[in-house]
């Protein structure tokens, strides 16, 4: 089990990153936009710098809903390598079956 300090810290960034989605995805558009005059863009570049940063998409781990473990996790599954088996093996993911022979 991860510690909970880091698996808290994680969904924050998550809450984080929805909320500013919006705000982030605009000013990029403005900075990137190369019709647009050189100190509206710089502008822009400033606000988005004084964003926080953990409100950042990149800035989300990608973490197992049970345990919380940080490494080796199946996205389609939301769960690290360790308990896909676990679940896989007493028949708990529908479809899915370990091999053994």
């Amino acid at each position: 089990m991860a510690k909970k300090s880091s698996v808290n810290r994680n969904s924050m960034r998550e809450r984080m990153g929805k909320r500013d989605k919006s705000k982030r995805a605009a000013l990029k558009a403005i900075v990137m936009d190369r019709s647009l005059p050189v100190e509206d863009r710089f502008n822009a570049t400033l606000k988005l710098a004084q964003l926080p940063r953990n409100g950042a998409a990149v800035r989300v781990r990608l973490r197992c809903a049970l345990t919380g473990r940080p490494r080796g996790n199946y996205r389609k599954f939301k769960l690290s390598r360790i308990m896909l088996r676990d679940l896989a093996s007493s028949g708990e993911i529908p479809g899915m079956v370990k091999a053994s022979w």
